[in-house]
């Protein structure tokens, strides 16, 4: 299966500022569109420390959690209740753009919401217990071909999300119609890692950043390939020994992308500041290794250009859902 959906990679659009950077006007909140922990979450607390880092802000950006149907709840809000809201920042990843493919979030057209910066890229991982029987990807997958009924994979978000997707990916490598594919869905990532942790579900189809954090954490997890298309870098720490499933003769790949938007009706003028805000602090000194620290890899699309990529990716989303036999708008 050759697919990947990854952000590009456009360090020439952070150049860095001639003079001291202006800060962003008035509060900041960034909105988590789920309950603490995972990738949305995450997403925050790197927004937050690179403007902190970079001075951008007059005051502290405060965090608000606000879970729903995997950011579906959040992005309604902020097209009916905070359209013009100009200090409220939205986290989002490449499994939001997949549910906005599907028509999860309602109807989906440009300029539904105002896409900011892209901070970030992810990968997935396959996780199971330290105490799994699987010791490797082609132990997984065999077990997987002879016995559907006996591997339970546990992710955040339901059937069509993007680690739904991943796990799809994975069993049509194996061999078995994703419609035997045992799954249990939970709302977000936090609570996936959770339920493997605890023993109630076999594989977690999850994200290389926030189980890399789990495990520097000493989660009783191991992980058993990497969804890219090289091993990560040695930043990675632990994951960066971890071989990708293409390497283990499955060519599955997901990538994710993480970043902000804001809502439809925020003013230009606003909009402009916070998309400077990021190419600022994206170009200021220590960002790549507070990036790394967060368990993401590099990424740099910023306004018009990462409008072009949600559009692009939009469309892949589309084509993929397509293939299980998933709604589509």
């Amino acid at each position: 299966m050759k697919r990947l959906i990854a952000c590009c990679t456009a360090a020439s659009l952070l150049a860095a500022p001639a003079a001291a950077p202006a800060q962003v006007a008035g509060p900041a909140e960034c909105i988590v569109p789920a309950k603490p922990g995972g990738g949305f979450d995450a997403t925050c607390k790197l927004a937050q420390a690179m403007l902190a880092d970079a001075k951008l802000l007059k005051q502290p950006m405060k965090t608000t959690y606000l879970p729903g149907g995997i950011g579906a709840v959040a992005y309604n809000v902020m097209q009916q209740q905070r359209p013009a809201d100009a200090g409220a920042l939205v986290a989002f990843s490449s499994g939001s753009l997949l549910n906005i493919a599907q028509g999860k979030f309602g109807r989906y057209v440009p300029g539904s919401v105002r896409w900011v910066a892209a901070i970030g890229t992810d990968y997935g991982v396959i996780a199971v217990h330290r105490k799994s029987p699987y010791d490797t990807l082609p132990q997984l997958m065999a077990a997987l071909k002879a016995n559907p009924n006996s591997v339970v994979f546990g992710a955040g978000g339901t059937i069509g999300s993007q680690d739904w997707m991943k796990a799809a990916l994975l069993a049509r490598a194996a061999g078995v119609g994703h419609r035997l594919m045992r799954f249990v869905a939970f709302e977000g990532g936090g609570e996936a890692l959770s339920a493997l942790e605890g023993g109630h579900v076999h594989v977690l189809a999850g994200d290389a950043a926030e189980v890399g954090q789990q495990l520097a954490a000493g989660a009783p997890i191991k992980v058993l390939a990497v969804l890219s298309d090289r091993r990560l870098a040695a930043g990675a720490g632990r994951l960066a020994d971890v071989p990708t499933a293409r390497e283990q003769g499955y060519d599955v790949r997901w990538a994710i992308v993480r970043g902000l938007y804001l809502g439809p009706k925020v003013s230009e003028a606003a909009y402009r500041e916070w998309v400077e805000a990021f190419e600022k602090a994206m170009a200021a000194p220590g960002f790549a290794a507070r990036r790394a620290a967060a368990g993401l890899h590099p990424s740099g699309l910023t306004g018009p250009e990462l409008q072009a990529f949600v559009e692009r990716s939009l469309g892949e989303y589309r084509a993929l859902a397509a293939e299980f036999g998933l709604p589509v708008r």
